[in-house]
């Protein structure tokens, strides 16, 4: 990812954050003769390694698995984006461009199918998603379903090498501008727009 150095954050435990409240991402391998790409839910295990393990299952019929045992892969967590219309600084010279968030993650990917890692696996993820619900679902490990269900899953764990986080929110303007287009986001209300200005008035008053 390419980032001036007015993006970039380096704060691992910030793009840990991010990345735990936006997990659902993009994993990225190859094949060796083509790119492959798979939009799944993760688990951010920060307790384990210098950089932590992304933890997550795909279906055994999706064939990225096989190809990502063993190499390294990419993970890409995508937070709120926007779109900045020049006429919002009320300056002259200035072009259009887009305001988002994202933190890319690199390791090694490990698959398994051994049951206890998938039942894991199953069972992080279902408690990360359902805590919030006012009657939390469990899974059930010990009906026929679920172990049937369970056979067409591969788990895996992602050991985390590097992270590269791009906060983009105009920082290469001057304040005033900055200001002007938070407010217009404001204005125009929407989850994106208003998360994108407040990430922005965040950065203005840190």
């Amino acid at each position: 990812m390419y980032v001036p150095k007015h993006y970039a954050v380096t704060d691992q435990g910030k793009m840990l954050d991010f990345m735990k409240k936006n997990s659902f991402g993009i994993l990225f391998s190859h094949t060796g003769a083509e790119p492959m790409a798979s939009h799944l839910p993760f688990i951010i295990d920060e307790s384990v390694d210098e950089y932590g393990r992304i933890i997550g299952h795909m279906a055994k019929a999706n064939p990225q698995w096989g190809y990502a045992d063993g190499q390294q892969v990419m993970v890409v967590f995508h937070g709120p984006h926007t779109y900045v219309s020049p006429t919002w600084y009320q300056e002259d010279n200035v072009v259009p461009t887009w305001n988002y968030v994202a933190v890319h993650a690199t390791g090694i990917f490990k698959a398994s199918e051994n049951p206890a890692g998938l039942e894991e696996a199953v069972e992080r993820l279902t408690h990360q998603h359902e805590a919030g619900q006012p009657q939390p679902w469990q899974p059930d490990f010990s009906t026929d379903y679920t172990k049937e269900m369970l056979k067409h899953i591969v788990a895996f764990e992602i050991e985390i090498t590097s992270l590269q986080g791009k906060w983009k929110i105009n920082q290469n303007h001057p304040e005033r501008r900055r200001r002007r287009v938070a407010e217009r986001l404001k204005e125009l209300s929407g989850d994106m727009n208003l998360q994108v200005a407040e990430l922005i008035d965040a950065d203005l008053n840190a």
